[in-house]
């Protein structure tokens, strides 16, 4: 059983290298993912998301993310709040999937804030998967981002040497596709080569 963090900034790639793994035979499990699904509708954190934060942060029935976001990058004790919604929620699914691990599974989390929120000891190995600033752009404004929306996102979050700081490999994803898919391969099979050597 191997439990490893993916990290990476915004706009980095690492929901594709989280893929490539999952390809490859890895459990993938995103914290984004659990972070939506801890304030869907009919969830007790959408109901105190919405007493917290009010009916304008609400489209057709649902929380609308984006509107939400902007809130609380405006207001750091708004995001300590949401934070307190879903952390233990996430915490708890987290917990539940690495103790349903068989022996041979690998477990890959994909966790863009592991450097902010200290998490790192709770995982046997850190992959952080990184990218010039101008490449992490050029993504994220083809994902519909405003250049006032990237930069406030990436000013948020941990620095590339702190990411790098806690990090046991590093991927440089600058490259095609195709390229990030043989980085992700190469420590695939290291980690394989590893648990043979044991």
């Amino acid at each position: 059983m191997r439990v490893i963090a993916l990290t990476g900034g915004i706009g980095c790639g690492k929901s594709l290298a989280a893929e490539y793994f999952a390809d490859l035979g890895a459990i993938v499990i995103d914290a984004d993912q659990l972070a939506r699904a801890a304030i869907e509708r009919g969830s007790a954190g959408f109901d105190q998301v919405v007493s917290i934060f009010g009916d304008s942060i609400l489209k057709n029935g649902d929380v609308d993310r984006r509107a939400l976001g902007e809130l609380i990058f405006k207001d750091p004790s708004l995001k300590v709040k949401l934070e307190n919604i879903i952390h233990p929620w996430i915490r708890q699914e987290f917990e539940e999937a690495v103790a349903t691990l068989r022996a041979d599974e690998t477990l890959v989390y994909e966790i863009p804030l592991l450097f902010e929120t200290g998490g790192q000891d709770r995982f046997e190995l850190v992959i952080t998967v990184e990218s010039l600033l101008e490449n992490r752009i050029s993504r994220l404004r083809a994902r519909g981002l405003h250049i006032s929306e990237i930069e406030a996102r990436i000013a948020s979050q941990a620095s590339r040497e702190q990411r790098e700081s806690i990090a046991d490999f590093l991927i440089e994803n600058d490259g095609s596709e195709d390229e990030l898919l043989r980085k992700v391969e190469n420590i695939w099979g290291e980690l394989a080569n590893r648990d043979v050597k044991k």
